[in-house]
C-alpha cells in the first residue's frame, strides 16, 4: 500500500501576515488543491493524509467536495515545526502502508511521472526524493557580505518533494531526530542522521514551492499546461 502525507499546516509568513498560501487562487483553484488533485489522480497512491492547522479541518473538506477528489483522505493537526507536521502525519498512515509519500501542500506542479518515479526508487533503495541539478554558480558567503568561496555546482542538487520512503526508515529517522532534539530542513536529512542513502529523482519539468507573492505568476504559466479542475 502507498500513502501520501501532504503537508499544508504552514501559512508562509513570507508571503504576507494575513495571507494562508494553500488558498491563494492560480489557474482557477487554490494552491493547495491542486497538489491534492496530483496525487488523488495517481493511480500508483492509495491514501491522503493532509496535515492541516488545527480549525481548518472544515475548509479543507470543502475543497475535497468542490474538486470532486475521491481517493480515501483524513486530516491530521500540524506541529510546531515541520518535522513534528510530517511525525503527526506518519502515525495515521493505515497499518498496511509500505511506502509513503510526503509533499509540500504549497507545491502544485508535481507531476504524475515524478509521483511514480519516486515511488520506484524508494521501493528499490528505501528513499528517495525529486530533485534538479543547481544551474547557477553558487557563492559561500560566511558574514553575508564578501564572497568566501565558490562551491562545485556539479555536485549540487536542489531537492524538492515529494520525498518518498519506506515506511520504517523514514519513521526510523524521524524519531533519530527527536531523539537528538535537532532541526532538519527536510525529511531526506533525517535519513542522513542514520545513514541511510537517498536516490535523487531527477525532475523533468519545473516544480516550485509558492513561497513569495511573485511566485503566483510563474506558477500560473506553469498550470496552464496542465489539466484543471473538473
Amino acid at each position: 500500500m502507498v500513502s501520501a502525507i501532504i503537508v499544508a499546516a504552514g501559512k508562509g509568513t513570507r508571503m504576507g501576515p494575513s495571507v494562508d498560501k494553500m488558498f491563494l487562487e492560480v489557474h482557477g483553484c487554490p494552491v493547495v488543491a491542486h497538489t491534492w488533485r496530483a496525487f488523488d489522480r495517481s493511480n500508483h497512491v492509495d491514501e491522503l493524509v493532509l496535515v492541516v492547522r488545527d480549525g481548518l479541518q472544515s475548509s479543507f473538506s470543502e475543497l475535497a467536495e468542490k474538486y470532486k477528489f475521491n481517493k480515501p483522505h483524513h486530516f491530521v493537526t500540524g506541529g510546531a515545526q515541520r518535522q513534528d507536521s510530517v511525525w503527526n502525519g506518519l502515525q495515521a498512515l493505515a497499518a498496511a502502508s509500505e511506502i509513503v509519500l510526503i509533499q509540500d501542500g504549497a507545491r502544485p506542479c508535481t507531476s504524475a511521472e515524478l509521483i511514480t518515479d519516486t515511488i520506484t526508487a524508494a521501493r528499490e533503495t528505501g528513499a528517495a526524493v525529486a530533485a534538479q541539478r543547481v544551474t547557477d554558480t553558487i557563492k559561500q558567503s560566511i558574514d553575508g557580505k564578501y564572497v568566501t568561496h565558490t562551491l562545485d555546482r556539479e555536485l549540487l542538487w536542489a531537492v524538492q518533494t515529494p520525498q518518498t520512503f519506506r515506511v520504517e526508515i523514514i519513521r526510523r529517522a524521524l524519531a533519530e531526530v527527536r531523539i537528538r532534539g535537532v532541526q532538519v530542513t527536510d525529511d531526506t536529512a533525517a535519513c542522513e542522521l542514520i545513514g541511510q542513502k537517498v536516490r535523487l529523482v531527477l525532475g523533468k519539468r519545473p516544480n516550485p514551492k509558492v513561497t513569495m507573492p511573485e511566485d503566483l505568476a510563474m506558477l500560473e504559466l506553469l498550470l496552464s499546461g496542465i489539466p484543471g479542475p473538473p
